[in-house]
């Protein structure tokens, strides 16, 4: 209980102190002034009671501390959960790779007849192609569906695109081989001078390279499920030892590429 001290009647003059130094003791405390009060409180309370201006800051925080727990316990949650679906979705993936064991179909370019390329004039050409393409899909339990629509198939001579032209829409079976013929043609190309010497010069010795290549949207039949739309991306570099039909191919490499987005 707080201890009220009542003001004194004559409070001591300035400088005063009651007290003897030589013996060891203390001045006493001046009292306070008139018309004042002292009031004393337990060291306990001073600690336990916050002021009154800080009451409402008290309540506030301790308000808010168990939100931000509850919000860090939310977030942590969340992360849990995104990686234990990554995990599953990663076990699954094993698991049908382990079961299919897919592997991609491998390409390669039977024939490649040129014709309407004349070095000797110096007009634009309209060159024509027929192309020839094996498709092997080596898959027991994986199917391939093919699509027109958004494909393209050009044919280069250095960086010049001679020709350009589209795949027919096909499933390829499991464990099928699967020939393509297609027929590509081009329409005004003028070549420089420099690339017509060249040129001649490579028919001289049959070594007259061009670059094929294939783009096709495709999706993966695995049973009865389709996946998503897929860009497969086929280029072969092809040797001929002639410009007109029949060509023969003196040397072929063909590589790929998936785009799985």
């Amino acid at each position: 209980m707080a201890e009220r001290v009542y003001p004194a009647d004559s409070p001591p003059e300035s400088g005063q102190f009651s007290g003897n130094f030589s013996s060891g003791e203390f001045p006493r405390k001046p009292a306070p002034p008139p018309s004042t009060y002292v009031i004393q409180v337990p060291k306990d309370q001073i600690y336990r009671i916050p002021p009154p201006e800080n009451a409402h800051r008290l309540q506030y925080l301790s308000r808010k501390k168990p939100n931000r727990s509850r919000c860090r316990c939310c977030i942590c949650s969340f992360i849990a959960l995104v990686f234990a679906l990554i995990v599953l979705a990663g076990l699954s993936l094993a698991v049908l790779y382990l079961i299919y064991r897919p592997e991609a179909p491998k390409y390669y370019v039977e024939g490649f007849a040129v014709s309407g390329i004349n070095l000797n004039s110096t007009s634009p050409i309209s060159p024509r192609f027929n192309v020839t393409v094996r498709s092997r899909n080596g898959n027991g339990k994986i199917g391939v569906y093919y699509y027109g629509k958004g494909s393209s198939v050009d044919v280069y001579y250095k960086d010049v695109d001679l020709c350009n032209g589209v795949l027919p829409e096909f499933y390829q079976a499991e464990k099928n081989v699967t020939v393509v013929k297609l027929g590509l043609s081009g329409s005004k190309i003028q070549l420089t001078s420099g690339m017509r010497k060249e040129m001649r010069k490579e028919v001289s010795n049959k070594t007259l390279p061009f670059r094929l290549k294939i783009k096709a949207p495709v999706k993966i039949k695995v049973g009865s499920v389709k996946t998503w739309t897929m860009i497969v991306k086929v280029n072969c570099d092809l040797t001929v030892d002639k410009l007109t039909a029949p060509s023969r191919i003196v040397s072929r490499k063909c590589s790929h590429d998936f785009d799985l987005w």
